[in-house]
């Protein structure tokens, strides 16, 4: 049974090949695409294990993520194909600075009419931890749902809940989203926010403050993205800084979050102190931007290694 389990809608993903607006963009590359698979990918990279619980729907994209996430050593028995609704797709509109803008075509997706009735409770039990964004309650009322009864079900077997916000405010409203992180909190035990997520739902863009607001929901380690700057962490009362790895150019940044989110978890099956989570989980960030691509760009666990010691660079 894998060591981490999360869940989550992957899309297909077209992503244009030139620079500017899509009504002018004529070449794709089609990817896979969803935050929770993509830490799967990169704890795989790094050595754990990885299972994924979602829906897909029984179509030719479907088949496709179904097979490349399979392939890449996540564990996918707890996906299930439906031919009543479609797999959902969005395009990536590329920026000159590594960003994107994205286009989403997932309203009424086979992974938006995931129910709690698709959880086995048993591969819950036997995992060590819970990975969940802010991104699958968004899609629909019942993803929501099913989303809170996972976390509960880990919450009552002792099992490690890890959440990162990742707010898309394509998806649902500020306000809305509010009220089912609130909701949701009580049974966090890692928060992973971004200095941008924090701003826009706590009101201030002081990390400290962030993490103060958040551990009040009992939640024990707050680890606070600064960018480029790195991040800080909060745990058992102590606050400690790791300061971010320099990319001489940022190719892609498609990912890096997800494969920031799986140094974190990856460091916290290894019982590294909070500065060792930290720095893993920078350094795999870094050298995610650094390469094109999605899952593509995750590096393994001796990349990671010879690039904190110093004995290779970050583009591999």
């Amino acid at each position: 049974m894998p060591e981490v389990v999360t869940i989550g809608e992957t899309m297909v993903v077209f992503d244009s090949l030139n620079a500017g607006r899509l009504r002018y963009s004529y070449n794709f590359e089609c990817h896979t695409g969803g935050a929770e698979t993509n830490t799967a990918v990169a704890l795989t990279r790094l050595g754990h294990t990885a299972g994924w619980i979602s829906r897909l729907g029984e179509d030719e994209f479907g088949h496709r993520i179904l097979n490349q996430i399979r392939g890449e050593g996540v564990d996918v028995s707890q996906v299930q194909m439906t031919d009543e609704a479609m797999t959902g797709i969005f395009f990536r509109q590329r920026l000159d600075n590594g960003e994107s803008k994205n286009f989403y075509y997932r309203k009424g997706s086979a992974a938006s009419t995931m129910t709690p009735e698709i959880l086995n409770v048993d591969y819950i039990k036997s995992s060590k931890i819970m990975h969940i964004t802010g991104i699958t309650p968004a899609i629909s009322e019942s993803a929501a749902k099913t989303v809170e009864r996972a976390m509960q079900i880990a919450k009552e077997n002792d099992i490690l809940v890890s959440f990162d916000p990742n707010l898309r405010l394509k998806v649902w409203s500020l306000e809305d989203a509010g009220k089912t992180i609130d909701r949701l909190m009580k049974y966090v035990d890692i928060a992973l926010p971004g200095l941008e997520e924090g701003s826009l739902l706590y009101g201030t863009s002081d990390p400290d403050q962030i993490a103060e607001i958040i551990q009040g929901y009992g939640v024990k380690t707050v680890i606070v993205k600064i960018g480029a700057d790195g991040c800080i962490g909060y745990e058992d009362g102590v606050r400690e800084m790791s300061c971010g790895f320099k990319v001489k150019k940022v190719v892609d940044a498609f990912g890096a979050g997800d494969a920031f989110a799986a140094g974190i978890l990856a460091g916290t099956l290894e019982g590294l102190t909070i500065g060792e989570r930290m720095r893993l989980a920078n350094a795999v960030g870094a050298m995610t931007v650094a390469v094109k691509g999605n899952i593509e760009a995750f590096p393994t666990r001796k990349e990671v290694k010879d690039f904190i010691s110093g004995s290779a660079g970050i583009n591999r």
